[in-house]
């Protein structure tokens, strides 16, 4: 792990850009039931080892790669409907933030803007964080809009608000959360629990803290690792380094919806 003190000493972000699932959410463990129970769906076992390969990866690319791994391509759409339909299902049941996380939020709000970067569908974003309470602390949340595959050369319209943001471990969720907070990717600091959630930010110019189990593969492109957003360490760096806003101290609107 990099120590927090080494790698953002003296630097103060204007804008927070955070991964719900494994970040905000405890969701992590629904996303390994709701595979269990779509490859049981098909009479099919869960591959050793695909939890750690399937961290962090949107739903669709899941779905393909359940189905390559089990050698049954023509169950790939289908693998990827039962996964999200299993996942909603186990949210609405159970929506529990990661330790620290809603204390941590509010601590951060205070003093600049926040937004969310997730792979997930916007509902099941929004109906996770509204449920923990969350939702009415970010001035937006962004979600992949196009869910077919791309290439480098795939080419955008020259307005911004046309083109298609697809999902991690591509930029564009951290790119658009970014500007939507009208801020420079540079200026802003993403947390993340995955090494395609870090990637992504990482390519999109953020500065990037990694939060909970250190991956196997190590920390990845990530500027800092720490055990949660409950650690000390982060907690004394946001209070040193990010002031309180003279505004906007009161608590949000709790009817704010979807930005």
């Amino acid at each position: 792990m990099t120590p927090l003190s080494r790698t953002l000493p003296n630097w103060s972000p204007e804008a927070i850009v955070f991964d719900c699932d494994g970040t905000l959410m405890d969701t992590e463990r629904h996303w390994q039931d709701a595979r269990t129970r779509a490859f049981r769906d098909f009479g099919l076992q869960t591959p050793p080892g695909f939890a750690e390969r399937a961290k962090g990866v949107h739903y669709l690319d899941c779905g393909r790669l359940m189905a390559q791994e089990t050698n049954k391509p023509d169950l790939a759409s289908d693998f990827s409907t039962a996964l999200l339909s299993h996942f909603m299902s186990l949210v609405a049941e159970d929506p529990v933030t990661m330790p620290g996380a809603s204390e941590f939020v509010r601590l951060c709000w205070h003093r600049l803007p926040l937004a969310v970067a997730s792979n997930c569908p916007m509902e099941v974003v929004d109906e996770s964080l509204l449920r923990a309470g969350l939702r009415r602390y970010f001035r937006h949340v962004v979600v992949p809009t196009v869910q077919r595959d791309f290439d480098e050369s795939h080419e955008t319209p020259d307005d911004q608000s046309e083109q298609p943001v697809r999902p991690k471990p591509w930029p564009d969720v951290y790119s658009r959360a970014s500007s939507l907070c009208g801020v420079a990717p540079r200026s802003a600091l993403a947390i993340e629990d995955s090494l395609p959630g870090v990637e992504s930010a990482s390519r999109a110019g953020l500065r990037v803290l990694g939060v909970g189990p250190l991956p196997k593969e190590g920390s990845g492109q990530a500027d800092a690792w720490a055990p949660g957003l409950d650690s000390e360490q982060v907690l004394s760096w946001v209070r040193m380094r990010v002031p309180v806003r003279a505004t906007d101290s009161d608590e949000p609107r709790k009817n704010r919806g979807p930005a």
